[in-house]
């Protein structure tokens, strides 16, 4: 379950002392990077690293989500990333049989949006690339989930993501605050992009951001939000809309449900939640407590609503689902300001600046 808000700030400023040790670890370690005495690896390949300076959902996977709808049109894309919480080691090349036990849930949710793309994960990612390459070798492009931080690869293109509402630069490191970096490495970004803005946001306000940002001349901003699809069921994909009169049982295994549980406020009568950690493995017992709830909501319009990357671990319980009132709310990443075309064109000016060997031309 969640901590609340109020108990978990004493405690991380009580937590001061260890985070100022952990800044410390950062800077030397990143200032070893930069000195070039810790040795990163680069490809002559295209490599789009997508990540950020916290923890936490900053919208990571909805961006690989839409850097791959984009680019599959034109290039063969994959896509790597680290594989939290999976119950395998090394390098995985997912494939028609894999499930997110093998590969990690964010993965898994890649290769369900698109079976035929190129999903591994590998913890080390210097040694991945090439045994992806071999596996694919038709690979035009590879999308680097989660990597920023990892400093044995020098990607070509960095993609740094910040929430709205916890931008890096008012952020403070772990574990009193989110910073899983330092505030300072933003400048080995190209692009930034600001998720999870409000639909409303004004230009000045997207101004005001970027000011405070401070991007370098080799760094463009962008400001994104969400957008929620349609409700489909996790295991018949029947498609339904919500109702005001609904209640709902929200289950959710992710950093940060705040934005979907505004909008899931404004789409139903009431909710109920039940919060487990970020990528918690769901069991037996766990399906239990989600059928005792949902069968205590007073309510006789009622359903049961998830997340895309929380239903990759729902999927293993089959048939016990199947007569379950259980939805997937999709997202999507959107832009807010009408310069999407120059992110995209700087991401494909970027593929296409490498001159790639005949194996590897899409």
């Amino acid at each position: 379950m969640n901590f609340n808000d109020n108990l978990l700030k004493p405690l991380r400023i009580l937590l001061f002392p260890f985070s100022l040790l952990y800044a410390l670890i950062i800077i030397i370690r990143n200032l070893f990077y930069d000195k070039r005495w810790f040795a990163g690896t680069s490809f002559n390949f295209p490599i789009i690293c997508i990540g950020n300076l916290s923890v936490g959902g900053t919208g990571k996977s909805p961006m690989v989500i839409y850097l791959a709808s984009v680019l599959e049109e034109k290039y063969k894309v994959a896509v790597l990333s680290r594989g939290y919480k999976r119950k395998t080691v090394g390098y995985v090349l997912a494939n028609e049989k894999t499930s997110a036990l093998d590969i990690g849930d964010e993965p898994m949710l890649f290769k369900n949006k698109f079976p035929g793309m190129a999903v591994a994960v590998g913890e080390e990612r210097v040694e991945a690339i090439p045994l992806l390459l071999h596996d694919r070798p038709e690979t035009r492009v590879i999308l680097l989930d989660d990597a920023f931080q990892h400093r044995k690869i020098i990607a070509g293109m960095n993609i740094l993501l910040t929430e709205y509402s916890n931008l890096f630069t008012r952020d403070w490191y772990l574990p009193t605050g989110d910073l899983r970096d330092s505030r300072q490495q933003y400048k080995r970004a190209d692009i930034i992009v600001v998720t999870k803005c409000p639909d409303d946001i004004s230009e000045s306000k997207m101004n005001e951001i970027t000011k405070e940002i401070r991007p370098f001349p080799h760094q463009q901003v962008f400001f994104s939000g969400i957008a929620y699809g349609e409700l489909y069921h996790i295991i018949t994909g029947e498609k339904i809309n919500f109702d005001s009169e609904m209640e709902a049982l929200l289950i959710t295994g992710i950093a940060n449900p705040a934005p979907l549980k505004k909008y899931l406020a404004e789409k139903v009568s009431s909710y109920e939640e039940i919060a487990f950690s970020d990528h918690h493995i769901f069991s037996v017992d766990d399906l239990k407590t989600i059928k005792q709830k949902y069968s205590q909501l007073p309510a006789s319009d009622k359903i049961i609503v998830t997340t895309e990357k929380d239903a990759v671990r729902l999927f293993k319980f089959g048939k016990e689902l199947e007569d379950l009132p259980l939805y997937i709310l999709p997202i999507e990443m959107k832009f807010l300001s009408n310069n999407e075309m120059d992110f995209i064109n700087k991401t494909e000016s970027f593929i296409n600046s490498f001159k790639l060997n005949n194996n590897n031309n899409g």
